[in-house]
């Protein structure tokens, strides 16, 4: 009669790949949160264009914009104002950010008759952090000084409160496009951003004018 069983190789084999599956399934306790923080920034600046991609932000005539909650004649054929953007702001204790398209182009991010930010599709939270006591889809990890420990963002192509938009093209903007000609602040040269930690260190996120492409560097 056989008997069937494992050879020690194969047994051997099986304890390799359950350790190297083991590894790779961790999370990374030790993770720095510089990097952490980064990595964030950069997937929602590449979210932010991709939803301006899908969405075909084009309207020149606002036949869709007089049928948004909010309508107001005084925006009329200011249809750009509601590219999809990134936009951080920097408060004296706080650096924070959002993700969110002005549907009613006033320049504010709103969430009560109408719903601006964009959704975390994993979370179902805002990609926003600006009514923390009053909205429960409030997402804590926008809150970049809170979460991560970063004490300043700075970029090469906007000061103050950055705005990063993006086109139905996918092509990148910063500053203000509040007037009527959005082309004037189509990006020339790629705008770096960067963060920086309180401990000193910094991290470097490269949104590259035409394409939009982003990187990180350390």
């Amino acid at each position: 009669m056989k008997r069937f069983a494992f050879t020690m190789l194969e047994l051997v084999f099986v304890i390799v790949v359950i350790g190297i599956l083991a590894v790779l399934a961790m999370p990374r306790f030790d993770a720095d949160p510089l990097e952490r923080a980064a990595e964030q920034v950069a997937g929602h600046i590449r979210y932010a264009q991709h939803l301006a991609i899908v969405e075909d932000k084009y309207d020149p005539t606002d036949a869709q914009f007089i049928t948004n909650p909010g309508y107001t004649a005084t925006y009329d054929h200011l249809w750009f104002r509601e590219y999809w953007r990134i936009r951080f702001y920097i408060s004296s204790s706080n650096v924070y950010y959002a993700v969110f398209s002005d549907r009613d182009r006033e320049g504010n991010i709103d969430t009560a008759t109408h719903t601006e930010p964009a959704i975390d599709p994993l979370t179902g939270l805002y990609l926003y952090v600006g009514n923390s006591s009053t909205d429960p889809k409030n997402n804590p990890k926008m809150n970049l000084t809170e979460t991560y420990g970063i004490s300043n963002v700075s970029a090469t192509c906007d000061s103050g409160n950055i705005d990063i938009y993006f086109d139905n093209m996918g092509r990148p903007y910063a500053g203000s496009i509040a007037g009527t000609d959005p082309y004037s602040a189509l990006l020339q040269n790629d705008c770096v951003v960067t963060l920086t930690h309180q401990n000193g260190k910094s991290a470097k996120i490269t949104v590259q004018a035409e394409t939009g492409y982003v990187s990180v560097s350390y």
